[in-house]
């Protein structure tokens, strides 16, 4: 989710690797649109199952492009199909593509996708998988909590209920090499511009609580530039719907996300770069510990010196892995922890 007042940043490591599978265009129908999407099978065996790709947040051309190439090469090696596909108006896929789509639009597409593949009896469908990461992890247990077969779940760089972009703002401003005092006033006049928007307040009182927010280059880096009298009361009714921990000032994504959690039965393995500079990596450890634990098997492991897109870094900052040359190297150990969970798993 995108707005003028609070950012939903979540990219999950899109580098392809450089194998060559087995791939076969597949597209399905959600809410008259047809989406565009790509199916792996494991070569000459069949598949113990079918594990859905579920994106994070932004645009993709992941069909195109063989996003996550890597990842599910490891599925597949696992016995295990593959498939992913392009959102709306995105590669191939019709329709309009919507930054601000709620997530639980997003898991009703899931569903949909899910639907067809059974109808249409694609090998391994009879035992439906979830992969996804940042973003996705509201997606998943939405989708797992509705449609009640999900057979697992692989949880990558996973979020609580909370909109990130405090956290993120915060590490990056820290990154960036801002006093302690400074990044407080900053992130509390992004709090506090949260509230006055969410209240009804008029865009006077925003531009007064946010004068040291709105001078900042991290901020205008993803604002695009001042925000206009416009653009702030054409959203405000919108953002005036979205739940918000009034005590925080940090808007809530998904209300009742514990119980929701604590409805998933299916086992979840989930994974951390504990590096993460987008998510708040520990909150969601401990949210997962308290939910995830009481009814399934839940297995976690974190990696040293990893992003929040599954690479090695040196700050795990925003700035770092958007426009530096990084090598786009895995965390040692990443593609590993899912293969062998994989194959030593029963459903």
């Amino acid at each position: 989710m995108r707005s003028i007042y609070f950012l939903l940043i979540m990219v999950v490591g899109l580098i392809p690797a450089n194998a060559q599978l087995n791939s076969e265009i597949f597209d399905f129908e959600f809410e008259g649109v047809v989406i565009n999407g790509i199916l792996n099978q494991p070569e000459a065996k069949e598949p113990k199952g079918l594990v859905l790709i579920i994106h994070g947040s932004g645009r993709t051309n992941a069909v195109a492009q063989e996003w996550y190439a890597d990842v599910r090469e490891t599925i597949l090696n696992a016995g295990y199909a593959t498939y992913m596909w392009d959102k709306m108006g995105c590669g191939k896929s019709g329709g309009t593509f919507d930054i601000n789509q709620p997530v639980q639009n997003s898991a009703l597409e899931a569903i949909a996708a899910i639907n067809t593949l059974k109808v249409k009896q694609i090998p391994g469908s009879e035992a439906i998988g979830l992969w996804g990461g940042s973003r996705a992890g509201w997606i998943n247990p939405l989708v797992i909590n509705q449609y009640k077969d999900i057979k697992f779940w692989i949880s990558v760089s996973g979020v609580d209920d909370k909109e990130n972009f405090g956290y993120l703002l915060e590490q990056n401003l820290r990154i960036d090499g801002l006093p302690k005092d400074s990044v407080d006033l900053i992130v509390q006049e992004w709090k506090d511009g949260n509230k006055i928007g969410h209240s009804g307040g008029s865009y006077g009182a925003f531009l007064d609580a946010t004068q040291n927010l709105r001078e900042t280059k991290f901020w205008l880096r993803f604002t695009g530039g001042e925000i206009t009298k416009k653009s702030y009361y054409d959203f405000q009714p919108t953002f005036m719907k979205t739940a918000m921990d009034e005590k925080t000032g940090v808007p809530v994504v998904i209300s009742g996300f514990e119980t929701i959690l604590s409805n998933v039965k299916c086992p979840v393995l989930a994974l951390f770069g504990e590096k993460d500079m987008n998510v708040d990596w520990t909150k969601t450890k401990a949210l997962y510990e308290r939910t995830l634990a009481k009814n399934t098997e839940l297995s976690i492991k974190s990696f040293p010196d990893c992003n929040h897109n599954m690479f090695k870094c040196n700050t795990g900052g925003f700035y770092e892995f958007q426009d530096n040359d990084l090598p786009y190297e895995r965390c040692d150990g990443y593609l590993e922890a899912m293969g062998e969970w994989l194959l030593r798993s029963r459903w």
